[in-house]
């Protein structure tokens, strides 16, 4: 009687066990092996430019969400914790372990840095994606990123933007000569073989700088954004391309030795959000530049392309400087013979395709067709 009572109470026992250890097969592997964690991301943006800040928020969210929010980044404008210009090196250093910024801010540290969002007669928006996801682009920039504690992914696209606001007209090479402009990255190495005075000034002071006379041109991104920073108000004339950034791309950095202790599971999320923010900033950009085109014209912005003898100069001078720093710096040369090499064969591809479909696609816009 008093054995097979046992018994019972045994089987009973084990009972539970088991069912206790089914349960804890069917929790979600995630939710096992997930630590709570919360990040400061720190954006060389101000919170205004809802396009390129938002996009910071954006990848955030992603990161939440698909982490069922134990993994929190906390997003910060410029200037609330460091300047804007400073967001990457406090990655660097580990003041935070992540930032959102434009990688040419730093070319002054090391040219190569500016690969990374773009170069003068560079790639577009399409060709820059292509080559850092499928041409090797993310590796060769993590090679160089890594002998400065960051990896970095790609986290945004403007698109190929517009060549600036002028105060006065542009209208050969004699005018470039001493013209203070407002440039950032590697563009304003290049115009210096011009005459240019470039002039880093981060986005929430350009416009003072403009209204001041402090600085005679400026360039920012595209219709959108400057139409919200006023720029025409100061500077009428606006030209294009912005041949400097064809395809202008942002990177969400992380300090290495933080990257390192997050969970594979982890690291894969924050890849694929920062892909998925990538694609979303550039869609928006395409859908609100064009009626912001339409407001600038009425508020009496002057449209203007660049001459051809200006940009024929200009494309001389970038590759002048492309061989100067090549000669001397190799991490700086590896990347760029890559990236042109890659350039040589899109351009050709998109002979056959985007180029013939647009160039007959704005034809019928300006026959008023569409």
């Amino acid at each position: 009687m008093t054995k097979s009572l046992d018994r019972r109470g045994f089987f009973k026992k084990t009972g539970l066990a088991a069912a206790g250890a089914t349960a804890a097969l069917a929790t979600p592997a995630l939710a096992q092996a997930a630590p709570e964690l919360k990040w400061r991301l720190t954006s060389s943006f101000p919170k205004a430019l809802d396009t390129i800040f938002g996009t910071a928020e954006i990848f955030a969210r992603y990161v939440s969400e698909a982490t069922d929010g134990k993994f929190q980044i906390q997003v910060f404008p410029a200037g609330e914790i460091v300047p804007g210009l400073e967001a990457a090196n406090a990655v660097t250093a580990g003041t935070v372990e992540m930032c959102h910024t434009a990688s040419y801010y730093y070319w002054g540290k090391d040219p190569t840095f500016a690969f990374a969002t773009a170069v003068p007669f560079g790639l577009n928006a399409r060709q820059q994606n292509a080559w850092m996801y499928y041409g090797g682009g993310i590796d060769l920039l993590n090679e160089f990123y890594a002998t400065h504690n960051i990896i970095a992914y790609p986290c945004g696209n403007t698109g190929a933007q517009m060549g600036g606001w002028f105060r006065n007209e542009i209208k050969s090479l004699a005018d470039l000569q001493g013209l203070k402009f407002r440039i950032g990255g590697f563009g304003g190495k290049v115009l210096t073989k011009l005459g240019v005075v470039p002039q880093q000034i981060a986005g929430g002071e350009i416009y003072q700088a403009l209204e001041k006379g402090t600085i005679d041109a400026a360039e920012w991104v595209g219709p959108y954004d400057d139409e919200k920073l006023g720029f025409y108000k100061v500077a009428p004339y606006y030209y294009y391309p912005g041949w400097w950034e064809g395809g202008a791309m942002l990177h969400v950095m992380t300090n290495t030795a933080k990257w390192s202790e997050l969970p594979a599971t982890y690291q894969s999320i924050v890849k694929t959000a920062a892909q998925a923010a990538n694609a979303d900033m550039l869609a928006k950009y395409d859908a609100r530049n064009p009626e912001a085109l339409k407001k600038l014209a009425a508020g009496g912005a002057k449209f203007a392309p660049f001459s051809q003898e200006i940009l024929e100069a200009c494309f001389k001078a970038a590759n002048e400087t492309y061989a100067e720093i090549s000669a001397v710096n190799a991490p700086f040369k590896k990347i760029h013979d890559a990236m042109m090499a890659f350039r040589k064969d899109a351009y050709l591809w998109a002979q056959f395709s985007e180029y013939q479909f647009d160039a007959f696609m704005m034809a019928q816009q300006r026959a008023k067709a569409l």
